[in-house]
């Protein structure tokens, strides 16, 4: 009963407007307010400063950076052009260049919205300039940024791996593989999209455009090589890849090709802050929440309580599903993880799922949320892009959205898409 009332308040209290982070705190201090147990209200500050302090979360930041100084220097438009070069002849044109370019930059960013917002802005204007439907260029380039979080490096992986203490490395492996099909899905709805419509397509490009635009965009291809050999090869952690690869931004943006100068970094390392502050009031004020559920043993309760309702994992894990994708209708990715990754990785492990599989659908989940509406955070981002309602790009985004679930289906029920990678590489 505790479980529900203390859920049924948090959703209340969001509903009527109040940000995810002053939810989660409001109800923690209110629970032993109301009990009169003010010694626990003293550690208030104690168990919020530790949710933000490990080792873990450092690379947050810096990939915020990292992306930041990729969407202003120049790397944006060089991954644009050399996936031009290879995928812009295939019917839907510049909508298979958009998947691709997304997903070669998602290989540095790792974050959603620094794909729509930096990488989207170089997609819909050069879809706008040959003419292309708005809602088509605005849907996909919103489609297409989702695979950032799940293809390595990848923000929300880093703060799963914080909260669970899953090796970082091999989540970053598990993303691989669903990353590629994503793509591929998202790939295949354009062309049927550029089928149904009879869109025109271009020539292929000669091989020298190839080379020129790949030795272009070598360098800055080369990230996240660089950021998962270094891991695998032991020279950095996870946790330093992420200032790696902020260096390596900074050096191709300022010394290579020179479109950052110095006094383009304040606005750059404010933007950077900004949204690392956002993200970590967050996990903090989920801190002292995480650790009200653990002391009120709401995580065991939910356990008996799921299990209750049945025995076949395949039915709780549909539970689950249904409840992120919910979630993700309300709640922003990074809110949903800090959220649900306590109550529900218990019921996981108790039927035998795999972390590191539970980690992969659990971003997938959020992932679809970012493209729902009333709080997808990318849905929003594209749309002011674009300059198109919320209300059209939603109904646009409906065969990509279909393509995003059909991959997530398959990751679900079929743990090898996820697992067979870290496991061939950890065991060789």
């Amino acid at each position: 009963m505790l479980t529900f009332v203390i859920l049924g308040a948090l959703v209340s209290l969001i509903g009527i407007g109040l940000s995810v982070a002053a939810a989660l705190g409001l109800i923690s201090v209110g629970f032993y307010a109301l009990q009169g147990d003010f010694d626990i209200l003293a550690m208030l500050p104690q168990r919020m400063f530790s949710a933000t302090t490990g080792f873990t979360l450092l690379a947050i930041p810096f990939f915020i950076l990292a992306g930041n100084l990729m969407n202003t220097g120049g790397i944006t438009h060089r991954i644009f052009r050399f996936a031009d070069a290879c995928v812009g002849h295939i019917r839907g044109g510049l909508g298979q260049v958009n998947v691709l370019a997304s997903l070669f930059f998602s290989g540095m960013s790792g974050a959603a919205v620094a794909d729509a917002a930096g990488l989207g802005q170089v997609e819909i204007k050069a879809m706008a300039d040959r003419d292309y439907d708005p809602d088509f260029s605005a849907a996909i380039t919103a489609a297409s940024s989702t695979i950032g979080p799940v293809f390595p490096p990848s923000i929300p992986f880093v703060l799963y791996s914080s909260i669970t203490g899953v090796s970082v490395a091999q989540l970053f492996l598990a993303g691989v593989v669903p990353g590629v099909l994503m793509a591929l899905a998202l790939m295949l709805a354009v062309y049927v999209h550029a089928l149904r419509h009879k869109m025109s397509r271009r020539d292929h490009v000669d091989w020298a455009e190839i080379g020129r635009s790949f030795l272009s965009a070598l360098l800055s291809l080369l990230t996240p090589v660089i950021i998962i050999a270094g891991i695998f090869g032991g020279v950095f952690t996870p946790t330093e890849a992420g200032v790696m690869a902020s260096a390596y931004a900074m050096f191709l943006s300022m010394v290579v090709y020179r479109e950052v100068k110095i006094s383009d970094l304040p606005e750059i390392i404010w933007e950077t802050l900004v949204h690392t502050v956002r993200v970590m009031f967050v996990i903090a004020a989920a801190g002292f929440f995480g650790w009200l559920l653990i002391h009120q043993r709401i995580p065991n309760q939910l356990v008996e309580t799921m299990l209750s309702l049945s025995e076949s994992p395949a039915i709780i894990m549909a539970i689950i599903v249904a409840i992120l994708l919910v979630l993700g209708m309300f709640l922003e990715g990074i809110a949903v993880i800090v959220l649900t990754v306590p109550l529900f990785l218990p019921v996981v492990t108790q039927i035998g799922v795999d972390p590191v599989h539970f980690g992969v659908i659990m971003i997938m989940c959020s992932m679809v949320g970012l493209l729902t509406p009333p709080v997808g955070m990318v849905l929003f981002a594209t749309s002011s892009i674009a300059k198109i309602s919320v209300g059209r790009l939603s109904r646009a985004l409906t065969p990509y959205l279909i393509g995003l679930f059909v991959v997530l289906m398959a990751v679900v029920m079929i743990p090898a898409i996820s697992t067979w990678l870290p496991d061939l590489v950890m065991n060789s």
